[in-house]
């Protein structure tokens, strides 16, 4: 088990804090094991069993517990009324009106609780969770395994790009849910990660906002997998159905792009206008929250290798805590600009460096005057760095601390 100290460096210091803490991700993203692993670290620090209540609400053992009253009296009952409770609840979006419940334990048991949540739909943090909680949660975003954390996973000690470059591949192809690497082959893994996606597109999609044209939500994330990293919008979509004489209107593909963003299987990615200095609507970037369940529904076109490295290079950022845009020049784009606090990097990502490429790649940053770091991503194993510009092969630079 890799213990995900990037997590739990960020959450340990509210374990004994009223503020609730929120913990969202993909499903199959690891948040259970967090969970697990702080209770852990509650135990070593002379927390009793009796003190601890875990409910996964995705077992059949808790399906009595339907919406905040059943969830309200269940606590009540089993909590330790002397101590202090610690109270873990998995994949709460399944109770109706659970933010009721979660914002009473809290009014009324004030200090004698600290309250672990965690969900797999970004709405968790919005509507009715921020009337009833504003300003008493912090979040936290839990994302699958980093290839730094594959490498921890496999007990991989070298940092050799040319010994890693196999399992980097297979990671680029098949992602980081943690539980396909307990997985023996290929056809598991497959099937494993087609399951993954089916509980995704039903529990978080189809049942939550009712989605009755099941093909077309299919076809649009085969759409996004097959043309990965590319721009486009509604419009662009509604085009592409109408070749093979199908109509879809504009606002049924916005909607279903949110539901998937909502759901975390995929990111929406904002342009931003560097000389402007200001966010453009319209056309977005989306990438997958994972590539593996990107794997399983390309099945006919050839992979987008350039593609696939860009998403893994986005996800990375996001995965340290970046906040990532897509950069938008008069003539030409920047992949991304990456910003935490005052730090600024640029980034642009090539599958391999060669000729044309490499003079595409470089002259991107031309018409940025500013001295932040600028970074090129690249296979490469020589370092092609020129004119201030900072070239990286991919494997050294995910495994940098």
């Amino acid at each position: 088990m890799v213990i995900r100290e990037k997590y739990l460096s960020q959450i340990r210091p509210f374990y004994n804090q009223d503020l609730i803490k929120v913990i969202t991700g993909i499903r199959r993203s690891g948040k259970s094991v967090i969970l697990k692993q702080i209770i852990e670290e509650l135990k070593k620090n002379h927390i009793k069993e009796n003190q601890i209540i875990y409910i996964n609400f995705e077992s059949k053992k808790y399906s009595f517990i339907k919406n905040d009253d059943d969830l309200y009296q269940y606590i009540n009952e089993k909590m330790t009324k002397d101590k202090k409770n610690y109270l873990f609840f998995d994949e709460i979006q399944n109770v109706d009106k659970w933010e009721k419940a979660v914002n009473s334990l809290k009014a009324d048991l004030e200090e004698k609780v600290s309250i672990f949540i965690t969900g797999s739909n970004s709405d968790l943090l919005s509507g009715e969770l921020a009337t009833h909680l504003s300003g008493r949660y912090v979040s936290f975003k839990v994302y699958p395994f980093t290839f730094k954390e594959v490498c921890q996973l496999k007990n991989i000690k070298s940092k050799d790009k040319y010994e890693l470059e196999k399992d980097f591949m297979e990671y680029l192809k098949w992602g980081g849910l943690p539980q396909r690497f307990v997985l023996t082959d290929e056809n598991q893994t497959r099937t494993y990660l087609t399951d993954v996606y089916d509980s995704i597109v039903v529990k978080d999609i189809i049942t939550r906002y009712g989605v009755k044209d099941i093909d077309l939500f299919n076809r649009i994330v085969e759409y996004i997998v097959t043309t990965p990293s590319q721009m486009f919008s509604a419009e662009n979509l509604a085009k592409y159905f109408m070749q093979d004489n199908r109509n879809v209107s504009k606002n049924t593909l916005y909607n279903y792009l949110e539901y998937m963003s909502a759901s975390m299987l995929i990111n929406k990615v904002d342009r931003y206008d560097v000389r402007g200095k200001r966010i453009l609507n319209g056309k977005y970037k989306y990438y997958l929250t994972d590539l593996g369940l990107g794997q399983v529904m390309n099945t006919a076109k050839k992979p987008q290798m350039g593609a696939y490295l860009e998403n893994v290079v986005y996800n990375e950022l996001l995965s340290r805590g970046y906040d990532v845009k897509v950069g938008t020049l008069e003539k030409g784009e920047i992949d991304f600009i990456a910003t935490k606090g005052d730090e600024k990097l640029y980034f642009q990502v090539a599958f391999q460096l060669y000729d044309e490429i490499m003079e595409r790649e470089f002259g991107a940053f031309d018409h940025i005057q500013d001295h932040y770091p600028k970074y090129i991503i690249s296979t490469d194993k020589f370092d092609l760095s020129r004119n201030g510009i900072i070239h990286k092969n991919i494997i050294d630079w995910l495994l940098e601390d």
